[in-house]
Order: structure tokens, then C-alpha cells, then sequence
């Protein structure tokens, strides 16, 4: 069994498994019946569609049917019924083949019920035992742990319930009734198969042969068969710049190896590879069961002919690459998750990291995203990358590192185009604001902290409190989401002719002052006011963060009720009051750091000359 979450609305009901994974919608016209039944510890509710399909929802409270009932009969139009289960423990009783279920009853109890569609084969044993095989499905292991192999019934010749005669005995009757239902014969000889196949998890070279109701990998060292029931998607991924292209089925159930769990296989096939295949079905089959899905033959590119054949069988659905594209037009963006280097494509209702290891983020699923700067410390490469942090609504977060900073404008117009919250934009979603200049300002080499540098410049107006402002803005720089994206000025992208001479001398000249320590901060600091002194004083005052004015506000009353308390770990204290804040707390301060921005613009275009330098508003679709 799988834990969800069940709910009930007006169009009728859904199940979405907990953790992410397969849904269930049911639409209230297709309903033909609702059952309830007492089984262990709690009830069970059952649904019968028009197709024939039985689901059954498992876990429900005594106070839970009446209501539910209530709100079934006026909704849907359906009166539930009750059943009850049969716990005497007989083994005999009779037969009840409704739809594709088959339910042993003991009385007008019931007994227990087999779905007849995972029956893989059904055959008499003498005239009075008809025995049924069900399929091995290796997703089953990674919930279940038993599996029912095969059943036997024994019809009596005297049975009133299957009539027959001498020569069709009733329990060859039954036999004949099962078979209309059961999938038999799909584990016969498979529909096509492709030999020596590249797959990247779980690792290995296999067959994989594409049966009726299955696939099977047959590998040197493992051999697993998938019922198609458990495809949820399937994914074509063409690699960027890469003679190789990835076609991933996602399952759910997983399938185990060991005890590893393997909710993705990754294929890899080569890209310009082309492949003819005959499909092992009858012209009959192929007009009933597989009309408008399927043909006789394919010819073309692998894992085209793959990802058809694948989908035709399975009915699932395939998901190809959206609107975005990279700097070099690919679909995908390098970058790191854990220690794996990958590619992440940005999807249009998710994110999917491959190949390992393989990690699926449906867009649904994110809380926010956090555009994230390497670390500040001066290291050659901190420049030219930056980090994408996806923190979901279960709290989990996924940290994808190392992308390069050519990237962000693609990457940042997609992500807002899609509505998701950006952490760096205070929540408002709008702009590139001070994402952009904290991701691209520098492009040298020896590049520093702009934010760090802009508040050591800030600070200097309160001389008793400067190296406070320096310890928070350095922890607060770090990679909390706490800051905000209005906080860079505009022409901190303007990086031609002689002002790009500027910035490297003042990066070079301030290194000593970023590195200082708490000792000595009287001669650091000395230094610190000479490197002020060569500012033009006609240059405007830098615009001020939120947490700046938050400071402002709140450090007065932080000393005067700790009045012990040495500045540094006022510093601290305001910090982790910052990060524990929410965004509407947030908000009074985020207002006044875009005042300011706005009169630093200002008084800077003034200064220079020039009007304001414009900022990429994140329409660019690359």
C-alpha cells in the first residue's frame, strides 16, 4: 500500500501519493459504484469506473464514511453500499467476476478479490482445477513485501454457478470466463526487441524486450520486469553538444536492486543511430487493441523508434524538451548536484537533473528558488559561476552548483516566466534587480564581495559600528535567502573603459580589509577611512540594503536591552533575527532599501552625466 492524500471536490475524486508520484483523478460521471467496507484498523473505500477499473482507498475513520456518503449521494448521484469481509476462515464459498475483478465470496461475505488483468496465465489442471499465474513485477518489492504468485481453484462437477456439459465441464467454463479478462499470452514471445542498450541507472548493458503488458532488462548480472501499470512518464532528452540523447521512464512503484530503489531508468542511446524494426503482432491485435497507437514497422533514429514502440504499449505519456534554451541554444544547463557533475533541463512543469543521480522537481512541488553567487573570497573561478537553490514546500532543499554565469540570464527569465517564487527578489518575482549584479557585476580574476564592499562603504557613516556592519553583511552574504535583490546599484553591470579600471583598482585595494581580523581593528580601520579618502566626495552615497535599515531600527533597542553584550554579537543576534523574519515582516524595510535605490540611481545618472543604465527586466528567452 501507498500513503496519499485522498480528497473529494465537486467534480469528483483524486488521490496524489505522498512524497510526490502517480494521481488518481476520478471523474464523478464515470462512477458506476461505491462500496465500503470494515477491514483491519480502519475502512475501505471502493470505486468502480465505467471502464471496469475497481480502485480502492484504504485508511478511512468510522466518523469519515458518514460523511463521505452524504457528500457522495448529493454530488455524485451514487448511494455507497456496504460490504463486509468474511473472517471465518473457509475455503469455499463462490465465484463473483464483476468488471476485471474477481471476488471469493464465503456467503454474502467476502473473502478476498484478484484483479484479473495481472493474470499472466490461466490453464486447467484435470477437468475440476483451473490454476492462475500472475505476472512478477519487480516495482512490487519496494512497498510489498510478499507477492501472489498463483491461485487455484477447484470447481466441482457438481457446481450450479458455472454450467457446463460432458465435454465444457464447469470448471472449464470458468476458465473460458477468466480468459476474456486475463492478459494471456503477453508473456509470450515480446512485441520487438532492442539488444545491447546503454543504460545509465541502474548501471549496465541490457536487452530490453517490449512485451504486451511489460518490459523486461536482461542483463549479465540482473534481469527486471516492469508491468507497464507502473510507467507514470515517459522523457526524451536530447544531450547538449552530445552525439548521445537520454530516454528516462519514471516509475511508481520503484524498482529495487538490493536495497537501492530505482524510481528512473536512464537510457542512452547514440543520437544519429538508426534502427528498422517489425512488430511480433497479429494485423487483428494491432486493428483492435493498438489502432492509431501502433504500426507494423518503424525505421528511424533509435531512440525515436524506442520511445513510440514504448509508448504505444505502455499508454504513457512522453514529455520532450519546452521553450527553454541555453547560451549555446541546448536544452540544458551543465551543473553540479552533490558530487555529480549533470545537466539540468528546465522543463515546462518541472526541473530534471540527469544522469545521476536522476532527480525530478515538478514545479508544483518548488517554495521557492534562490539565485546564489559563489563564495566571496576571491578564488579565480567564483566569478564565472553561480548556484541555483530549489527549496520545496516538504522543506527539502536541491542545490545545483557550477553553472556557468552565461547561463543565469536564460535560466532567471525562464524560472520568472514560470511564476515561481525568486527568494533573491524579496518574493516579488518581478526584474532581475540586484540578482543580476550579484551574479554578473565582476569579471575578473581577483574579483570581490560587491554586497560585502557596498556595506563596508556604509558602515563608514557610523564609525563606532562599522566592523558590526562588516561581520553581518559577510554572514548574511553566505547564501541566506534573506537578502534582497533591490540591494545592487544599477551600473554595477557597466564594466567598459576606465571605470572597469576603477572597480579592479578598488577590489585590489580593499582585499586587505576584507581578510582583516577582529585583532588590530584600530590600524585596519585607520587604513580603512585612508581608502575612503580617496572617493570623490561629490560621488553619490550607495543605496542601502533591507537589512541595513533593519539594523538601523532595531540595534538601539538590542543594546539597550543587552547592554553587555559586545557589538559583534549584536551583530550576530540582528542576523539570525533577519533570517527568522517572514516576508511580510520583511516588507517595511524591502520598501525603503527600493527608495533608495531609486534616488541612487538618480543622483548617479546625475553624477555621470548619463542616464541610468538599463536593467534586464527578464523577458529574454535566449
Amino acid at each position: 500500500m501507498n500513503p496519499g492524500q485522498f480528497k473529494v471536490h465537486s467534480g469528483g475524486l483524486a488521490w496524489k501519493r505522498q512524497g510526490g508520484g502517480k494521481t488518481i483523478e476520478i471523474d464523478k460521471a464515470d462512477v458506476t459504484s461505491v462500496t465500503w467496507m470494515k477491514v483491519p484498523r480502519a475502512y475501505q473505500l471502493g470505486v468502480r469506473i465505467k471502464d471496469g477499473l475497481f480502485y480502492r482507498f484504504i485508511g478511512f475513520r468510522e466518523q469519515d464514511v458518514s460523511s463521505l456518503t452524504n457528500f457522495i449521494q448529493k454530488n455524485m448521484g451514487v448511494t455507497p453500499d456496504e460490504k463486509q469481509l468474511s473472517v471465518s476462515g473457509h475455503n469455499w464459498g463462490g465465484i463473483d467476476i464483476d468488471g476485471n475483478m474477481l471476488t471469493f465470496m464465503v456467503g454474502s461475505k467476502q473473502a478476498f478479490e484478484v484483479s484479473l488483468p495481472d493474470v499472466a496465465q490461466t490453464q486447467m489442471q484435470g477437468k475440476t482445477d483451473v490454476l492462475l499465474e500472475f505476472h512478477h513485477d519487480d516495482t512490487t518489492g519496494a512497498n510489498e513485501k510478499d507477492s501472489l504468485m498463483d491461485l487455484s481453484f477447484h470447481v466441482p462437477t457438481s457446481n450450479t454457478q458455472f454450467v457446463g456439459d460432458e465435454n465444457r465441464p464447469p470448471a472449464h467454463i470458468l476458465w473460458e470466463t477468466i480468459l476474456k479478462f486475463a492478459d494471456v499470452g503477453s508473456s509470450e514471445e515480446p512485441v520487438v526487441t532492442f539488444e545491447g542498450i546503454a543504460i545509465l541507472t541502474p548501471r549496465g548493458r541490457y536487452s530490453v524486450e517490449l512485451h504486451l503488458s511489460f518490459l523486461r532488462l536482461q542483463g549479465q548480472a540482473n534481469d527486471f520486469k516492469i508491468q507497464y501499470s507502473s510507467i507514470v512518464r515517459l522523457f526524451l532528452l536530447p544531450k547538449s553538444n552530445n552525439p548521445h540523447t537520454f530516454v528516462v521512464i519514471t516509475l511508481d512503484p520503484p524498482i529495487r536492486k538490493g536495497q537501492t530503489l530505482y524510481p528512473h531508468i536512464v537510457i542512452q542511446f547514440e543520437t544519429e543511430a538508426v534502427v528498422e524494426r517489425d512488430l511480433a503482432l497479429s494485423k487483428e491485435l494491432l486493428a483492435e487493441k493498438y489502432k492509431d497507437r501502433l504500426e507494423e514497422s518503424y525505421k528511424g533514429l533509435i531512440h525515436e523508434v524506442f520511445t513510440k514502440v514504448l509508448r504505444g504499449l505502455s499508454g504513457a505519456k512522453v514529455t520532450r524538451p519546452g521553450s527553454f534554451r541555453s547560451c549555446q541554444d541546448g536544452y540544458a544547463v551543465k551543473s553540479s548536484l552533490k558530487a555529480e557533475d549533470g545537466l539540468l533541463y528546465p522543463l515546462e512543469k518541472g526541473f530534471f537533473f540527469l544522469p545521476k543521480p536522476p532527480t525530478l522537481i515538478l514545479h508544483e512541488e518548488i517554495e521557492f528558488v534562490e539565485f546564489e553567487r559563489h563564495g566571496a573570497g576571491g578564488a579565480s573561478m567564483s566569478s564565472h559561476y553561480f548556484d541555483l537553490l530549489v527549496k520545496l514546500k516538504n522543506d527539502q532543499e536541491h542545490l545545483f552548483r557550477n553553472i556557468q554565469r552565461n547561463e543565469y540570464h536564460n535560466l532567471f527569465n525562464f524560472i520568472n516566466g514560470k511564476n515561481m517564487k525568486i527568494m533573491n527578489l524579496g518574493g516579488d518575482g518581478q526584474g532581475t534587480g540586484g540578482v543580476v549584479t550579484d551574479v554578473l557585476r565582476h569579471t575578473d580574476d581577483d574579483a570581490v564581495d560587491p554586497h560585502l564592499e557596498r556595506i563596508k562603504n556604509q558602515a563608514g557613516d557610523e564609525e563606532s559600528d562599522e566592523e558590526d556592519e562588516d561581520f553581518v553583511a559577510d554572514k548574511d552574504d553566505s547564501g541566506s535567502p534573506t537578502d534582497d535583490s533591490g540591494d545592487e546599484e544599477s551600473d554595477a553591470s557597466d564594466s567598459s573603459g576606465e571605470k572597469e579600471k576603477s572597480s579592479k583598482k578598488e577590489a585590489s585595494s580593499s582585499k586587505p580589509v576584507q581578510k582583516r581580523k577582529p585583532k588590530g581593528r584600530d590600524e585596519d580601520g585607520s587604513e580603512k577611512k585612508k581608502a575612503k579618502k580617496k572617493k570623490d566626495p561629490n560621488a553619490p552615497k550607495r543605496a542601502m540594503t533591507p537589512f541595513m535599515y533593519f539594523s538601523m531600527a532595531e540595534r538601539g533597542n538590542m543594546k539597550n536591552s543587552n547592554p553587555d553584550l559586545p557589538t559583534t554579537e549584536i551583530a550576530k543576534k540582528l542576523g539570525e533575527m533577519w533570517q527568522k523574519m517572514s516576508s511580510e515582516e520583511k516588507q517595511p524595510y524591502i520598501q525603503q532599501a527600493q527608495v533608495d535605490k531609486k534616488r541612487y540611481e538618480k543622483e548617479s545618472a546625475v553624477y555621470r552625466g548619463e542616464a541610468p543604465a538599463d536593467v534586464d527586466s527578464g523577458n529574454e528567452s535566449g
